[in-house]
């Protein structure tokens, strides 16, 4: 009896219905993936060995002295590139976080999730340290099923154990060298060779990011890419039929069928051989020849795989291949859809913008309050002061002797001491008196303005503030 052509067709798209780890029964399933090898596996190896050794050196590059990136949230103080922002440059961090977003959409509309699979730190991790240590220990999926499936002995607590261990030591690794992006290398080295004790909450920091990092290699694996990682979700809006991503050639390779040497395939028989092996490599065990899917991270090994299988029967290689569906489908290679031409001009501007604005930014910033709790004292009929809080951000890593002056108002400025001198990348505090004659004022509010000025009398920040002046001002100017 012949199957109704509906039913197969909701057959062939029952994957989208449910995750390739999970059973009907919402159990997970356990993958097992196929040691890859080939041209791209070798590729993105060593790329990953660029990467890791710039994540492991990186808290001990120094550009112009300064750290290559420190995320100090303890002291509110970033360093990125050598260059260091504040608090007080939010809107500069708001309108980089925008430009991000915006090229993270224009790049996946082009190449898809071809950053997860060569650059995410979660597959870098996973693929090329991890589970080269787990194929090292425990072999290669068929030795890893066996070994699980055995009753516990001898051989299967020591390498469960050892993987472990290692593991666990890996992952506190990590957790200590991602506490130097965010205390400094000096100062986390420095707790590192001191006992816990000295520094308990840290070392119970360190511990649970330790923790979390275990767990997510050891078990959680790629659950986190297709559970929990946001980028994933949001592929399926982000890519239309022109994105360049890991895809399967559906024309050259169906009809699938195995080839035999003893029979001649028949004439509407594809390039596929059904050999499952793209499904047997995949670490997020889905089917590519089924279409995109969220889970596909793309990290190339199903490629790997078929161009192996092709060699072996002398088909050409590239049936998985980087290619977008329209490509294809029609032969149609156009990348710069007016979607993409559209995010370029949008990326473009914010690229101008957040450029502009970090070579025209101050290297101070500058706050300048009234005291609360203060309103105005009247030292004589020619007189009436104000006192103010001023706190000083010094954005650059060399001190700063700052000045104040009255802008378009004559007046005296007294500060608290005989010079403000703020430290590198750190802030200054202190009090100024401003005394007014008034002849100048109004009763109540009045706006002043306060420039700040270097040591060579350069203006480097103006700040706006108000004076407050008695109501019976009036009385005081005759």
């Amino acid at each position: 009896m012949n199957q109704d052509p509906a039913d197969k067709q909701a057959q062939h798209e029952s994957f989208r219905d449910h995750i390739a780890t999970v059973d009907q029964k919402g159990k997970r399933i356990w993958i097992y993936p196929k040691k890859p090898k080939g041209a791209f596996y070798n590729a993105r190896t060593y790329f990953s060995w660029f990467l890791l050794a710039l994540f492991f050196t990186g808290p001990f590059i120094r550009i112009g002295g300064q750290p290559l990136l420190l995320l100090n949230f303890l002291e509110r103080k970033f360093v990125i590139l050598g260059v260091a922002f504040w608090p007080q440059d939010f809107h500069l961090f708001l309108l980089a976080m925008i430009t991000f977003v915006i090229f993270i959409v224009l790049f996946t509309a082009v190449f898809g999730r071809v950053f997860c699979g060569w650059a995410c730190p979660q597959t870098v991790f996973m693929e090329m340290v991890f589970r080269k240590i787990e194929y090292l220990i425990e072999g290669d999926a068929r030795q890893q099923k066996k070994l699980n499936a055995m009753p516990m002995n001898g051989e299967k607590f020591f390498k469960k154990l050892l993987k472990h261990v290692i593991f666990f030591t890996i992952a506190f690794l990590i957790g200590n060298w991602f506490m130097m992006y965010i205390l400094g290398s000096e100062k986390a080295i420095q707790i590192i060779s001191e006992p816990p004790s000295h520094h308990l909450a840290g070392f119970i920091a360190v511990l649970a990011f330790s923790g979390v990092f275990y767990f997510i290699f050891s078990w959680f694996r790629e659950q986190a890419c297709v559970i929990v990682c946001p980028y994933g979700r949001f592929q399926s809006v982000l890519l239309d039929k022109s994105s360049i991503v890991v895809s399967y050639d559906f024309k050259r390779g169906e009809k699938r069928g195995k080839i035999s040497k003893k029979k001649t395939p028949p004439p509407d028989q594809g390039d596929c051989v059904d050999c499952n092996q793209c499904v047997e490599v995949c670490p997020t065990g889905i089917d590519i020849r089924n279409g995109t899917q969220l889970e596909c991270v793309n990290c190339t090994a199903c490629m790997d795989a078929c161009n192996a299988v092709m060699d072996k029967i002398g088909k050409p290689r590239g049936l998985i291949k980087y290619a977008s569906y329209n490509a294809i489908a029609s032969g149609d290679h156009r990348v710069f859809t007016p979607r993409v031409i559209i995010y370029s001009i949008i990326l473009t501007a914010l690229i101008t913008l957040l450029t502009f604005l970090l070579f025209t930014r101050s290297p101070l910033e500058t706050t300048i309050l009234r005291a609360p709790g203060t309103l105005y004292t009247v030292q004589d009929s020619a007189h009436i002061s104000n006192i103010y809080t001023v706190e000083v951000v010094n954005k650059t890593f060399s001190p700063l002797p700052v000045h104040f002056k009255l802008e378009g108002m004559e007046g005296q400025l007294q500060l608290a001491g005989s010079q403000m001198v703020v430290p590198k990348a750190s802030i200054a505090k202190s009090a100024l008196i401003v005394t007014l004659n008034p002849k100048n004022l109004i009763p109540g509010r009045n706006n002043i303005e306060i420039k700040v000025l270097d040591d060579k009398g350069r203006e480097v920040d103006a700040v706006k503030t108000s004076f407050l002046a008695p109501e019976n001002i009036d009385e005081l100017k005759k």
